[in-house]
């Protein structure tokens, strides 16, 4: 009769309870080196990681600006707007300087507001708003567009027959500009409709002459909305050459 204990034996002569128990053993070792390696595989994995990042983004073609955009340009040449920003198409999208390129752009008289921001992966993208004129400025023998913010930013040979004109003299200051600028937005189209133009000598010495060569003397841009009433009743009720709304609480005409 054979042995029992000799069917637990292989030919190594190693029973299956010492061979548990090895493996058991074998296991914990593992463990207990994997648990030792994995800090600091942990660490070459992030390195390699980090590594792999800084060379996409600065040394790499991968994240490269391969095109740069313009969104809003009318009257701007959008290759003014590309030569501006100072952003090349081949540098690293992370080293442009989207700062630089807005103070850039912005100094262009006719952008009244930009936005320069990445299209990752490869992508500049440059939002412009232009300014939009109300009036067109007589500068001496120059006339120019003027915004609402009393901004002249544009020449033109003759005057767009559909914007009212602003005439200045030789000493009309920026603030002067303004207020006229308050002023012409302020009138309704029916009145706006039969002005020729506005005269402008300071920030409180603004006049309307009207296409018929009658004068309104308006002063400042304060009250601009209720001097704008005045006005319509006046001319509605009383025929005169010259109508005073500069103090619209007392009107007066001659």
């Amino acid at each position: 009769m054979r042995n029992p204990l000799r069917r637990e034996r292989r030919d190594d002569g190693v029973d299956k309870a010492t061979r548990r128990s090895r493996k058991r053993f074998s296991r914990r070792q593992w463990r207990r080196r994997w648990l030792s390696w994995r800090p600091l595989l942990a660490l070459v994995l992030v390195a390699a990681l980090v590594g792999v990042g800084i060379y996409a983004l600065w040394f790499s073609t991968w994240l490269a600006v391969d095109d740069v955009d313009v969104s809003g340009a009318e009257t701007v040449e959008v290759s003014e707007v590309k030569a501006r920003s100072g952003i090349d198409v081949g540098e690293p999208m992370i080293s442009a300087d989207l700062d630089n390129a807005e103070r850039r752009i912005g100094a262009l008289a006719v952008i009244r507001s930009v936005t320069v921001t990445r299209q990752w992966p490869n992508g500049i993208l440059i939002s412009i708003e232009e300014r939009t004129p109300i009036a067109v400025v007589q500068i001496g023998d120059r006339l120019r567009g003027m915004d609402e913010e009393g901004v002249v930013f544009r020449d033109y040979r003759t005057a767009p027959p559909e914007l009212p004109r602003v005439v200045t003299t030789s000493g009309t200051t920026s603030a002067a500009l303004r207020e006229a600028a308050e002023v012409v937005s302020a009138l309704p189209q029916d009145l706006a409709l039969i002005v020729d133009h506005v005269q402008v000598a300071s920030v409180d010495e603004i006049s309307l002459v009207l296409k018929d060569g009658r004068e309104v003397v308006w002063g400042s841009a304060d009250e601009s909305a209720t001097k704008a009433d005045v006005l319509a009743t006046l001319l509605a009720t009383v025929k005169a050459q010259v109508y005073d709304v500069s103090v619209p609480s007392r009107p007066t005409t001659r």
